[in-house]
């Protein structure tokens, strides 16, 4: 333990204060660019919230921009664009604007009554609610006061909140309405930095000591002085934290990710460089704000740009969407694959409904659509013939109908998607152009766009970033490793989970395999991390509820959670068996098994007799537990929904365990294909 302990501290002497000539990906030597309005660091990664960091800037070309803070970036916008609309939301019924000046002026606000309710440099503001413009500017206020910004997702037990409330020491909390202020009123005792609560929508239906309105809130810091935040604001570096991002690793808790003013400013700009937005972008914010996607996309390219950010109703993803998107007629898309199968799904009903002409010229105009696509993707300017009739039949009123009739882009990311998808809407001229990233990279590494997209690729590298194939296969598949400006400085108290993800040379080690086509395009093409990635853009480490599950039954021996890409998880159960001599498992129940279904009723010896439904009586005890395990879980994502008991348990000979019985995931999803994708699953009772 000790010679453990001495090189682990060499390590991190190694890393942090005498690093190495970082290297690309072809070992061309890559300095780093000392600018003097940074603050003085050593280290490319820190864990501590208030320790700055080296930046990974080059001497010219892309990469070697000069740093900003994210207040500099607004304060240029806002010099240049301050009477231009910058956030829009319905108050009873009707759109209201604030322009980038009275927005900046809000954040001011906010940022000065945070100071007069004591928020202390680098602790943080949890924000806790439906995406709004309160949202941002509790987000800007927080840095501008010197704080770090950090979402909590609305769907987190109380459990969860504290958790991370308590992890960034948040200082205040802030939350939408009295659903979400009951979470942090349930932990609030366990929260030894929480000073205030602010509710930022609907009256309060109790008056408690340090819970404000929203009104209230506003009021607070008028008679501070403006020198006093301006000194804060001026005092700040690019090279500092600004924000967290708390993400999900396979096991444990949440780690939250440490962003740095230049991380959020130099993405956000590249982006736009990367698409050429020329300003007077418009987009729809209905994605949760505390997933990195949302905040790039919504507050920072916005911000850095001068876009107009219009906030859907809360129940979007519920159905309200489209409506939104009607109105406001977005120039840029931006949707996890969830988004695009529902509205996949609902256009198929309709088609079903419709005539057979109907049916037939839309067919017709698909199959054009599709072959359009594919030549404008592969550098074939051809355009199919008839393909001007099929969009004024189809595209154009398709386009119009889904609110997309001025966007130039549609964007998916933060989950995989599916093939069908992809093609679906390329047969409708809308194609979907895919990114690729991670909190840990401030958002995308790689990104698709108009005249740079391959189907089923997460596109090219940013301006400016650097990605490596590490240890590759003799296919060209590695795991990809990251290098750049957008690298994040580190885990906030996690220096061992930091150091395992930057390796000596300050390359970021994403835990995804993938490769590299021959004009560069990146494929992903599995997944060394086990985390499950649903649908929805859901990060679930499976470990912990399988564990849950196996833990509530005692007579299940393996199982397996399902839900990457898919809507929701479902989850493969076995049973305890009897291994004969020789070392096979036989249909025969293990004797704890046997005693268990006695003590229900139950009088079965063999699995045989337990499937398809041959006793209810276990099925019913396994719904009880699978509801006992969703009782505990910390968002309704991470609730299994459906299960199936498999007809044999994992073995070592049978393939789905290796030698030390570790789980082979990829080995079980092909094995047991056709049960994944039956309709043979037992619906847990929602009663239950």
């Amino acid at each position: 333990a000790r010679n453990s302990l001495v090189v682990s501290t060499v390590l991190t002497l190694m890393l942090c204060c005498s690093p190495p000539p970082y290297k690309g990906p072809k070992g061309e030597v890559l300095q780093l660019y000392h600018e003097v309005a940074l603050a003085p660091a050593q280290c490319l990664w820190s864990s501590a919230r208030d320790q700055p960091v080296q930046l990974r800037m080059v001497s010219s070309g892309p990469g070697s921009e000069t740093p900003m803070t994210i207040m500099q970036m607004f304060q240029e916008t806002v010099g240049s664009y301050g009477h231009l609309p910058a956030l829009v939301a319905k108050q009873q019924g009707q759109w209201e604007t604030l322009t980038y000046h009275e927005y900046y002026q809000q954040c001011r606000a906010a940022a000065k009554s945070f100071l007069k309710l004591g928020l202390e440099r680098y602790h943080g503001v949890g924000i806790l609610g439906f995406n709004s413009p309160e949202w941002l500017i509790a987000d800007i206020g927080c840095i501008m006061a010197g704080g770090l910004a950090v979402g909590i997702y609305t769907t987190n037990s109380p459990e969860a909140c504290q958790y991370v409330a308590d992890h960034c020491e948040a200082n205040i909390v802030v939350v939408e309405d009295h659903k979400q202020l009951v979470k942090i009123l349930k932990v609030k005792d366990q929260l030894p930095h929480l000073k205030a609560i602010i509710q930022y929508k609907d009256e309060l239906e109790q008056k408690l000591p340090n819970l404000y309105t929203w009104e209230e809130f506003l009021q607070l810091g008028q008679g501070l002085p403006d020198d006093i935040l301006d000194q804060i604001i001026s005092s700040q570096k690019a090279n500092e934290c600004c924000s967290l991002i708390y993400t999900s690793g396979t096991t444990g808790n949440p780690k939250g990710v440490m962003l740095s003013h230049d991380n959020v400013t130099w993405m956000a700009n590249m982006v736009g460089v990367m698409t050429e937005l020329k300003g007077e972008e418009v987009i729809v914010s209905y994605l949760p704000l505390s997933h990195v996607a949302a905040q790039v996309n919504d507050i920072w390219i916005c911000m850095r740009y001068a876009g107009t950010v219009y906030f859907a109703d809360a129940d979007a993803l519920k159905g309200s969407l489209v409506n939104t998107l009607r109105e406001v007629r977005p120039t840029s898309f931006l949707g996890v694959p969830r988004v695009y199968e529902k509205i996949q799904e609902k256009m198929k009903a309709v088609e079903a409904k419709s005539s057979t002409v109907k049916k037939w010229v839309a067919d017709w105009a698909k199959s054009i659509g599709l072959q359009a696509s594919y030549n404008a993707m592969n550098g074939n300017p051809t355009v199919p013939w008839g393909y001007m009739v099929a969009s004024n039949l189809v595209f154009k009123k398709v386009r119009q109908a889904l609110g997309l009739d001025r966007c130039k882009a549609c964007y998916t990311g933060a989950a995989p998607i599916a093939k069908e998808t992809l093609e679906y809407f390329m047969s409708l001229g809308i194609p979907l152009y895919e990114l690729y990233g991670m909190s840990e990279s401030a958002g995308p590494h790689t990104m698709s766009w108009e005249g740079a997209f391959r189907i089923m690729s997460c596109g090219r590298e940013l301006l400016g970033v650097h990605s490596k194939l590490d240890k590759p296969d003799v296919d060209g598949n590695g795991e990809i490793c990251y290098w750049g400006r957008h690298v994040f400085m580190g885990y906030l108290n996690m220096p061992d989970k930091t150091e395992e993800v930057l390796d000596l040379e300050g390359w970021l080690h994403s835990g995804d395999v993938g490769k590299h086509d021959d004009d560069g395009f990146l494929y992903i093409t599995g997944r060394i991390k086990e985390l499950i990635i649903t649908a929805g853009g859901e990060n679930i480490p499976p470990v912990p509820i399988e564990d849950r599950v196996k833990e509530e039954l005692p007579f299940v021996s393996n199982a397996m959670l399902v839900g990457d890409k898919r809507k929701f998880l479902s989850v493969l159960l076995t049973l305890k068996c009897v291994v004969d001599e020789a070392g096979d498992l036989t249909d025969l129940l293990a004797q704890e098994t046997v005693d268990y279904f006695q003590q229900l009723g139950v009088v079965a010896t063999c699995v045989s007799d337990i499937k398809d439904d041959k006793e209810p009586a276990v099925y019913e005890a396994i719904c009880k537990g699978v509801a006992r395990v969703n009782a505990r879980a910390t968002s309704n994502a991470q609730k299994i929904q459906k299960w199936t008991v498999l007809e044999r348990d994992f073995s070592v000979v049978g393939g789905e365990l290796g030698p030390t019985m570790k789980l082979k995931r990829p080995v079980v999803h092909k094995m047991y294909k056709e049960e994944i994708e039956s309709c043979k699953w037992a619906l847990t009772p929602p009663s239950l």
